[in-house]
């Protein structure tokens, strides 16, 4: 394959940090170790996932306003759009997760145990590895060095194990009269950053530890207090230097959302609404390439409007505006490869008389939609 100059550095950029976080898991220093790991793996996906956007001739990764490269989120959003590298939402949930963790030992600190780092660093191995191939057509082990001695004193575990262990260490940690409260937060961070698998706009706030940390003091079982983690689980394949990781989701326990502060639960999150809903109503139909018509039809079709999940209603004095979020793009994108759309067409046309934007009876087929959201400092419990 042809690489494009710009691609070629990019992935080569890609393969040093992947050889770093190589070095840095396998060594036999413990200093920095965890940051080094997570901080090159980080870097290595970013890069790749860019090399693949350029290669592609994906345009979205130099912001037309700032004139400067896309951050992680968005290479994650455009990588899943794209028909070429067609990033699944688990592997997206795998590299939020490892960004999440990555965020917090960058710029404060967290505590990461080995089976979790483990888990992470092998599942970005074989995601690395398939990306790699998908796009380029190359295998990482042409890539890598020849010698190879896998040695472990601790085997991987099954991950329902693992949080039931990290669980009960922070319990004991936060027990009357231990004085490890900062060790036990460190934890606790971790554990609301594996939330990423499952959830695109998880974050780890200070508010959300004291949260859990309070939950964890009232005795609360680990289920109760981070119910979303039970929706994920891992797949290992293989064994050995041919072992091969996967994360994905499993129907778990319904999340209950709550907005009384009192009540100990994880799944209270507060949200930046810009963050979350920052899909205009043409940008939507942009990325499904479908016309403005056309994407109202398919989003009355699955009730998209409706759906708080996947839209929201900006407000600002009298200019009312309606933005969306990744759900509805990934709901959406869905229905399009299972369904036909000229039925869909048929059965929800916005205006039978005319397909004119003028004439469509939504508010943003009236007037163009704003490039970005109203201001608004709300946030709402998620």
């Amino acid at each position: 394959m042809k690489l494009k100059q710009e691609s070629r550095v990019l992935k080569q950029k890609a393969m040093d940090s992947f050889v770093f976080m190589v070095e840095a898991f396998n060594s036999p220093h413990d200093a920095g170790r965890h940051t080094r790991v997570l901080l090159h793996l980080q870097h290595a996906f970013e890069m790749l996932l860019k090399a693949a956007l350029v290669q592609t001739r994906d345009k979205r990764v130099l912001d037309p306003v700032t004139g400067r490269s896309i951050g992680f989120k968005k290479c994650l959003t455009y990588a899943a759009e794209n028909s070429v590298i067609k990033l699944e939402d688990t592997d997206a949930g795998t590299l939020r997760a490892i960004n999440a963790m990555r965020d917090d030992e960058q710029h404060w600190f967290n505590i990461v145990s080995e089976q979790i780092l483990y888990l992470h660093a092998r599942a970005g191995v074989t995601l690395f590895d398939e990306l790699l191939d998908r796009v380029f057509g190359e295998h990482l082990a042409n890539r890598l060095p020849d010698r190879v001695l896998p040695l472990s004193i601790d085997p991987p575990r099954d991950l329902a194990l693992i949080l039931d262990d990290e669980y009960a260490q922070i319990t004991a940690l936060l027990r009357p009269g231990r004085r490890a409260g900062h060790e036990a937060r460190a934890r606790l961070r971790t554990l609301l950053a594996m939330e990423a698998h499952v959830d695109p706009d998880a974050g780890v706030s200070d508010t959300d530890v004291t949260r859990v940390e309070r939950a964890v003091r009232d005795q609360s079982p680990r289920d109760q207090v981070f119910p979303r983690l039970d929706e994920i689980e891992t797949t290992i394949d293989g064994e050995g230097i041919m072992v091969t990781v996967h994360f994905s989701k499993k129907q778990g326990a319904p999340v209950r959302y709550v907005a009384d502060e009192s009540v100990p639960a994880a799944a209270i999150r507060l949200v930046d609404l810009q963050s979350k809903y920052h899909r205009s109503a043409q940008a939507l139909a942009d990325s499904l390439k479908l016309t403005g018509p056309r994407c109202v039809a398919l989003r009355r079709h699955l009730m998209i409007d409706d759906d708080d999940t996947c839209s929201h209603l900006f407000q600002l004095g009298a200019v009312k505006t309606r933005y969306f979020s990744d759900n509805a793009f990934t709901l959406m994108r869905d229905t399009l490869a299972n369904l036909d759309m000229d039925e869909i067409w048929r059965a929800h046309t916005p205006n039978r008389r005319t397909t004119s934007w003028a004439r469509c009876d939504q508010p943003e087929c009236r007037a163009p939609a704003a490039a970005t959201p109203p201001q608004s400092s709300s946030n709402v419990a998620s």
